[in-house]
């Protein structure tokens, strides 16, 4: 067992032997070599790992600077948010499996958005951030002003114009970690999230210009730039989950190597996929991290590990390993 590792990275070194656990233990260990050599983390959040609250660790992990730059949906963005000012609204429905389609038509018209097992309460989730952040939206328009996505979100949280409505502990959410230290995040497909939709209607209803939101060609040039600006000693990709949030930030090295001809881009240092999404005919989530190869993504020699499992129980055992918990 590891020296100075705590109980719960000691009980999966000790009991995490063989298959998708033994791959677990050697994808932290990887992970945590990566950053002993000087390496920086991307991790990436597909899913809804914000409403599965996993910023009650990952949070932990920015502040501990165990992760460098965040690539996420739309969704995740704002729904870590949504946890910390309105948790206390969410619904639990263990049965989810169970409901029947007039069962589901009674949550939609009580405001309870179900997400698998967890609903999120329409007026104080998604109408209470409206309230405030488009008032951010707007005085940028005014401005003539132009900002990422997730920019906007920092600039609200760190306001304090949510600080009414906490109902979590704030050191639980990885927005509000990562708004303290300004860290780096790439949003791709932002548009398709629930603040995307509430901004694309106010574009339609003529009150805001479409352009005040940086656009996802920005985000890869933003990601393009920073990619250039930290590979000296390596950088890993940690991806949670498949979609867009993944297969959008891994494209950057070939774009700069092929498309930009900068051949001397190296490729990412570290490669590890947690997905229940078995390989299969055509399936990217399900490819194999060999495949990546023939893009251009990974090289050869780069560390690969892939975990068929679900990150909601598999994400946390590993950033506990990193933690030394």
């Amino acid at each position: 067992m590891t020296k100075n590792k705590g109980a719960i990275s000691n009980f999966i070194e000790k009991y995490y032997l063989h298959f998708n656990a033994a791959a677990l233990v050697d994808a932290a260990k990887g992970y945590e070599e990566q950053l002993n050599k000087g390496a920086k983390m991307l991790v990436s959040l597909a899913g809804a790992m914000s409403t599965a609250e996993l910023g009650k660790i990952f949070a932990e992990m920015i502040r501990q600077d165990k992760v460098q730059i965040i690539s996420c949906t739309g969704a995740n963005l704002e729904e870590d948010i949504m946890n910390l000012v309105a948790h206390s609204h969410y619904k639990r429905v263990p049965n989810y499996r169970d409901l029947t389609p007039q069962q589901e038509w009674d949550l939609l018209e009580k405001g309870l958005n179900r997400v698998t097992d967890t609903c999120i309460p329409e007026e104080e989730a998604f109408r209470r951030l409206q309230k405030h952040i488009f008032k951010i939206w707007k005085d940028a328009d005014d401005k003539g002003e132009r900002y990422l996505p997730h920019e906007f979100m920092y600039k609200m949280l760190l306001s304090g114009v949510l600080e009414e409505y906490y109902e979590i502990d704030l050191k639980d959410s990885w927005m509000y970690a990562a708004a303290e230290k300004n860290l780096p995040i790439i949003c791709p497909g932002w548009e398709d999230s629930t603040m995307g939709n509430i901004f694309a209607s106010y574009v339609l209803k003529g009150e805001l210009k479409a352009s005040t939101m940086k656009s996802g060609i920005e985000y890869m040039t933003f990601l393009a730039d920073w990619y250039t600006d930290n590979s000296e000693n390596g950088i890993g990709f940690f991806q949670i989950g498949g979609g867009i949030a993944g297969d959008f930030p891994i494209c950057v090295v070939p774009m700069l190597y092929q498309d930009m001809e900068r051949t001397d881009t190296p490729f990412w240092s570290y490669f590890c996929q947690i997905s229940d999404s078995t390989t299969s005919y055509g399936s990217y989530s399900g490819a194999v991290p060999n495949e990546k190869i023939t893009w251009g993504k990974l090289d050869v020699d780069t560390p690969k590990f892939i975990i068929e499992s679900d990150a909601t129980i598999v994400a946390p055992l590993i950033f506990a390993y990193l933690l030394d918990y």
